[in-house]
């Protein structure tokens, strides 16, 4: 199984791991579009007003743009360590053991918008970029992704993948037909019986979850799989139309 998270907006600052190095992340065939992207990101940030326009970044956040600069440069340390958030706080990868964390470097990809989705243990220098944004000299970001990690997600060899990445970064990268996957939405059923997506506890579940995962060692290779293990630890899973769970909170 391999299980795809976002990244996080706000992020652990510093590190002491080497500099990034671009072809010794997860799925090195996308180092043609992590060049570009690093290198777009690199030469935008040298002028400071264009780059906080084109981030959107108040003055509060306006170091960002050197963390930018220093992309090629800077220390890394685990991208699981480095998101911080509702999700990555529920994770807590931090106080995992190194069974649990060993599961997650074989099992857990993040989808980050400069380096495409990165292994959980690769080591990856802080940065300010969104899905959404788009960066002068450069198509727009689901241009430049999404064939290539679709292509990549279908050379991974997972017999199934777990997407609880938000719809923005899905469109950088959609699970490819070829391969068995599953997108998950959190919900809660309302007094009336609704079902109702939510927002910050969708964030805190999909953390759980992994979390979860990470700590039963978890061998799931089909939706099947998936369903019967949330059964077994506690979590309320099931299905709702086609290649969609529901996870219920």
């Amino acid at each position: 199984m391999l299980v795809l998270l976002p990244p996080s907006e706000t992020k652990t600052p510093g590190g002491d791991g080497a500099p990034l190095s671009l072809a010794s992340l997860w799925a090195p065939s996308l180092l043609p579009q992590r060049e570009a992207v690093v290198d777009a990101l690199v030469a935008l940030s040298a002028d400071e007003d264009a780059a906080a326009r084109v981030l959107k970044l108040s003055a509060k956040r306006r170091h960002e743009i050197g963390d930018n600069a220093a992309l090629r440069s800077a220390p890394t340390m685990p991208a699981v360590d480095r998101y911080t958030g509702v999700l990555f706080d529920a994770l807590d990868a931090g106080s995992l053991d190194e069974q649990a964390r060993g599961w997650l470097a074989e099992h857990v990809v993040i989808h980050s918008a400069p380096l495409g989705p990165v292994a959980a243990l690769d080591g990856i220098p802080a940065y300010r970029l969104a899905a959404g944004t788009s960066i002068p000299g450069l198509p727009a970001l689901r241009r430049v992704w999404a064939d290539a990690v679709g292509a990549a997600l279908a050379d991974a060899g997972a017999s199934f993948v777990l997407d609880l990445r938000s719809e923005a970064y899905v469109a950088l990268g959609p699970a490819p037909d070829e391969v068995a996957s599953a997108y998950v939405r959190v919900v809660t059923a309302g007094e009336d019986g609704a079902v109702r997506a939510l927002n910050h506890f969708n964030k805190h579940a999909k953390g759980e979850l992994v979390r979860a995962l990470a700590t039963s060692g978890a061998r799931i290779s089909s939706a099947d799989d998936f369903t019967g293990w949330a059964d077994a630890n506690g979590f309320t899973v099931r299905a709702s139309g086609e290649g969609e769970l529901l996870l219920a909170v």
